[in-house]
């Protein structure tokens, strides 16, 4: 089994550092609801299904390499606080490649 560790900054400004398993298919959505890292509730009110933007944050360093989906592209095209940098959680599928990753999570919808 092969940890990457994600640091995560909260909507309160607090940095957490997390480990993240890349063997279970969790996207980063999923990750912040298992560390409670967003109050219940606020963050992947869809499911993860790329229909409400709850999840969104922002990717402040260079380890992500994919870009929005088509989907992502018209859910943050409706989504508040939207920033050049600007993902949905649920897109981001947790692999070995993000070690490292740094997000901040998006200010409630």
């Amino acid at each position: 089994m092969t940890d990457i560790t994600i640091k995560i900054t909260d909507r309160n400004g607090v940095l957490h550092e997390v480990q993240a398993p890349t063997d279970m298919n969790m996207n980063v959505m999923e990750l912040i609801r298992s560390y409670e890292l967003a109050e219940e509730g606020t963050i992947g009110i869809c499911g993860g299904m790329a229909m409400c933007a709850s999840c969104q944050c922002y990717v402040l360093n260079d380890v992500l390499k994919t870009e929005r989906n088509d989907d992502e592209e018209a859910m943050l095209s409706e989504a508040y606080h939207v920033k050049e940098n600007s993902r949905l959680g649920c897109q981001i599928h947790l692999t070995e490649d993000l070690e490292g990753l740094e997000i901040e999570i998006a200010p409630e919808q």
